[in-house]
């Protein structure tokens, strides 16, 4: 078998697989472990927004990539989700929450921010105000800068970074409540919650089955030796990050980087609550990549 990242040169004429990675801290362990083992120079890297990573793949711009819960199960028919790779949580995310002026009870018709694009975030936080709170508000879209928010909104949906200083340091700062999405969906159904899945495009797993395997396998040593260095990664990314490395280990140590059998029935059940409304089949099907 190749060496990750080399091809015969009767081959494609690609060498490195166009790999997605998200810039938010969330995904931080699942890369820092590739320069830790020396295959990230096998992958040609593109960082960006969740949003675009995921469009970007769907559109065939990338070969493999993270992408939002909502995208893939959109796109399931072109794409195969790697096993025991996601982020998630099962109970508190830290870094999906709603910030609000106002009991959660109190925000029907009241104008809403969202504070970001992503489907997944949005749609969560849509269901769980409208399920458990039989609200619906007046949802719209602006810049994640919590204190601008509040100056039109009763209440923000955060995600990523922003969330994170949100919930940590501005909401505390303005007697705001702060509502995590990962336990308020946990409290809910009792299961783990999936924001990311990483993802294949078929038809290049068609030409580069042992390439796709080979990867799959350098991300999921890198978060197994992120994890375990967890202590280190959080002091490195604490020097250029506004959160110190004792938060930045707890964040970590709180989000769940796994996809097994108890991450896939969270996502039939999201699937379930809101395909009809969101563009998929409630039963559509996830295929996994065979280990």
């Amino acid at each position: 078998m190749d060496s990750l990242g080399e091809t015969p040169a009767t081959d494609h004429p690609r060498s490195r697989p166009r790999v997605g990675h998200i810039q938010f801290l969330n995904c931080l362990p699942l890369y820092w472990g590739l320069a830790r083992t020396g295959t990230l120079l096998d992958l040609e890297l593109t960082k960006d927004s969740p949003e675009k990573l995921s469009e970007r793949l769907v559109a065939g711009e990338l070969d493999i990539a993270p992408i939002t819960l909502v995208e893939f199960l959109r796109n399931a028919d072109q794409l195969v989700a790697f096993p025991d790779l996601a982020v998630g949580c099962h109970g508190p995310v830290m870094s999906c929450v709603i910030v609000s002026q106002v009991p959660l009870e109190d925000l029907h018709k009241a104008p809403v921010a969202l504070g970001s694009t992503s489907r997944t975030s949005v749609r969560l936080a849509q269901l769980l105000l409208a399920e458990q709170f039989k609200v619906e508000p007046d949802y719209f879209t602006c810049p994640p800068d919590l204190g601008l928010m509040m100056q039109e909104a009763q209440a923000a949906v955060l995600i990523g970074d922003a969330a994170l200083r949100a919930s940590l340091h501005d909401a505390p700062r303005l007697g705001l409540e702060v509502h995590d999405l990962g336990q308020m969906w946990k409290a809910w159904t009792g299961l783990p919650f999936v924001f990311a899945v990483w993802a294949v495009r078929k038809e290049y797993l068609a030409r580069h089955p042992d390439l796709v395997h080979e990867v799959h396998e350098a991300f999921l040593t890198s978060r197994d030796v992120s994890l375990e260095e967890v202590v280190k990664v959080s002091e490195q990314a604490a020097r250029w990050e506004s959160f110190d490395a004792e938060l930045l280990e707890r964040y970590f140590r709180t989000l769940d980087f796994r996809f097994g059998p108890e991450q896939l029935a969270g996502v039939h059940e999201f699937a379930r609550r809101i395909g009809a409304t969101t563009g998929f089949a409630p039963d559509v099907r996830v295929e996994l990549l065979s280990r």
